[in-house]
């Protein structure tokens, strides 16, 4: 009797760890293995979420909100999103044209008369599209000698963008993400709104959705219980494996939302179920941007489209210092995903997407993979023998209130900045340079009708065709040239 009893007792036991061990995880354990390199102590982490009907169904932290003082990242944790700002932004755009208290196809002088005028008319729409040709403030800044670590004020976008001479192209014709655009968004709501932008983002958007952790952080000295600071990898292991990645933005509109996993659940439920504003507020938000030629784009206002195994989304990602962030929402199946990081190394977007394949698999198509396009044809051509003489010399931007020189270095040239200090300078063709920098990629020098160089035109990813003027070889340093002259 014993016997079969131990039989059968085995028997059963064998039975019940053979069905529990292809019992499949759960959708939240799942989740929780994305994150699992975070899920300790001495390291930056994420704040997770997962919404669906109007609910948050998973929200969770992982690592540290500062590792200074082991304070854990909770889903209400403070984070700084960085571009995910533009969707509020936005919206607070599509309110005050709501209202009748603007038109997105208004000319924006009329609001920022003090915005130059390049002879053609650049309006509020291509302002929310990055279709302006405005050229990007970060950008502009690096260009003048700042550091992305430096105090930013709203004031510093627009001493810079004041003294602008030219566009990166005619307002429509393309598509160039720009941040100047978003800075001068919230300018116009704060004009119209006839109070700060902070304070009309709050009265109108936040506390009406319940988002009592958000708000934009415009000034650099204010405290804020319960937010996170920003790290990146370190490469001196000396001094840990991470270091500080200093942001002191006192600028709002592009960038400086202050939130949490919890809020932003608020208001991705508003995409759907909308109490501030209404259906036609989203509809509008979800317009995508036109170019003149006729094209439209997959930017919205600062809602960006895009199609994840045959299902679309809609969403923005954010990077700043050591932050990144990201939301994307299913509005089909009603699922939104969070992620919010504190550490620069981080793909906020690919885990969200990650995400989404857990948790909407049964609605995904499979599909072919995407096939890598060709590598483009590569020339051995050499770049002409230089003649350093020709290009040494002092170059000074207008627009910057800045100077560039260029000097030998050994059998080449070298670009120097008082601030930066100095790169190589890389023939890449006749008259054609680039370089390290990320601000300055390339450089096209610019002869007078005598074949003498005159001046510079440099560009990078967000700024085009700078002009530098040559300045004369006496040139007295401390008497720098007035702008415009």
């Amino acid at each position: 009797m014993t016997k079969n009893l131990l039989l059968l007792t085995s028997a059963l036991l064998s039975a019940y760890l053979s069905t529990a061990q292809s019992i499949p995880d759960s959708l939240a354990t799942r989740v929780d293995k994305l994150f699992s390199e975070w899920n300790g102590t001495g390291r930056p982490g994420a704040a997770v979420g997962v919404l669906h009907g109007g609910k948050l169904i998973y929200a969770k932290g992982f690592g540290e909100a500062d590792i200074e003082t082991g304070a854990p990242v909770t889903p209400t944790t403070i984070f700084h999103v960085a571009s995910v700002s533009k969707e509020f932004t936005a919206y607070g755009i599509v309110l005050l044209a709501q209202e009748g208290k603007l038109s997105l196809d208004d000319d924006i002088h009329k609001y920022l008369p003090e915005v130059p005028d390049f002879g053609q008319k650049i309006t509020i729409r291509h302002l929310i599209h990055h279709t302006s040709g405005l050229r990007d403030q970060w950008a502009l800044l690096t260009m003048a000698g700042w550091d992305m670590s430096d105090v930013i004020t709203k004031q510093h976008v627009f001493n810079l963008v004041k003294r602008q001479k030219e566009l990166n192209f005619a307002p429509g014709a393309e598509y160039l993400y720009c941040n100047t655009g978003y800075t001068l968004l919230a300018e116009i709501v704060a004009r119209v709104g006839k109070q700060p932008f902070r304070e009309w983002m709050k009265q109108r958007v936040f506390t009406p959705l319940g988002m009592k952790n958000t708000l934009f952080y415009d000034d650099d000295e204010r405290i804020v219980k319960g937010r996170a600071y920003s790290f990146h990898r370190s490469n001196d292991l000396s001094a840990g494996f991470f270091k500080k990645s200093v942001l002191s933005y006192a600028n709002a509109g592009a960038t400086s939302l202050f939130t949490t996993v919890e809020d932003l659940a608020k208001w991705i439920n508003n995409f759907k179920n909308t109490t501030v504003g209404n259906a036609a507020t989203m509809t509008q938000m979800l317009e995508r941007g036109r170019l003149t030629k006729g094209d439209t784009i997959p930017y919205a206002f600062a809602l960006v489209h895009g199609t994840h195994k045959g299902l679309p989304y809609y969403g923005h990602s954010g990077a700043d210092a050591g932050f990144r962030s990201n939301i994307t929402y299913f509005p089909k199946e009603d699922y939104g995903f969070i992620v919010l990081n504190n550490l620069a190394e981080t793909n906020p977007t690919g885990k969200a997407l990650e995400i989404a394949d857990i948790y909407l698999a049964a609605y995904q198509q499979k599909g072919k993979e995407t096939p890598t396009p060709p590598k483009a044809p590569t020339t051995d051509k050499k770049p002409d023998k230089l003649v350093s003489a020709d290009y040494v010399g002092r170059y000074y931007s207008p627009e910057l209130e800045a100077i560039y020189t260029i000097r030998p270095k050994g059998d080449g040239l070298e670009l120097v900045h008082v601030h930066h200090g100095e790169v190589a300078l890389k023939p890449t063709d006749k008259d054609k340079f680039s370089t390290d920098w990320w601000f300055a990629s390339t450089i096209d020098v610019v002869r007078n009708s005598k074949n003498i160089v005159s001046g510079l035109r440099m560009s990078n990813g967000r700024v085009r065709n700078l002009w530098l003027i040559r300045l004369p070889d006496d040139f007295d340093a401390a008497k720098p040239p007035v702008a415009g002259k």
